[in-house]
């Protein structure tokens, strides 16, 4: 009986600093990456707001080709809807909110599967001398789960990488479009 009153007590504990310690971990997150491309900022700007042509650099269809996708809505307008469902990359989609053509694409990224998430991801396009640079964004409100998840990873450091290699692919695509 005395073991059971210590388990209890201890599990009762390790709840609490969860719950009370997830309010001293931050709220929201935000990863960037940037890049320079040397190609006319329409055809970045298509090859972003175009889910047909998105999809040839996204690096997550490219680390699950065998995912099922689906697209959906007028491309490069608000509402051109990106659905996916694979057993790596989960289940979720891309929606454009808004755009400002040759500039700005700002989306709505859902998550369904492995957890449910919501992310405001954005692509920004800026002259810079001959050529472009363009931003790569997203941001999004942590759960309590994902605020303890990012105390042993970032989520910089999670998607980072992914956010590198797909900007990589987007200015090879683009550069080799001209």
């Amino acid at each position: 009986m005395k073991f059971l009153k210590i388990l209890i007590g201890i599990i009762l504990a390790l709840a609490i600093v969860f719950v009370v310690g997830s309010f001293f971990l931050p709220k929201n997150y935000t990863v960037n990456r940037s890049t320079m491309i040397n190609a006319p900022d329409q055809l970045i700007y298509k090859n972003i707001a175009d889910f047909n042509e998105f999809y040839k650099w996204n690096p997550w269809a490219k680390m699950e080709p065998s995912a099922k996708v689906k697209f959906s809505g007028k491309p490069m307008l608000p509402n051109h809807l990106y659905e996916w469902k694979g057993k790596e990359t989960g289940s979720g989609y891309m929606k454009i909110l808004t755009v400002t053509p040759n500039r700005l694409v700002d989306m709505e990224l859902k998550f369904f599967e492995p957890f449910e998430s919501v992310a405001d991801t954005k692509f920004e396009i800026t002259p810079e001398g001959n050529g472009n640079k363009v931003t790569w964004t997203m941001s999004g409100d942590h759960n309590m789960i994902s605020k303890w998840m990012c105390v042993f990873v970032s989520m910089n450091n999670m998607i980072g990488k992914d956010f590198e290699n797909g900007l990589k692919s987007l200015k090879e695509q683009s550069e080799k479009g001209i």
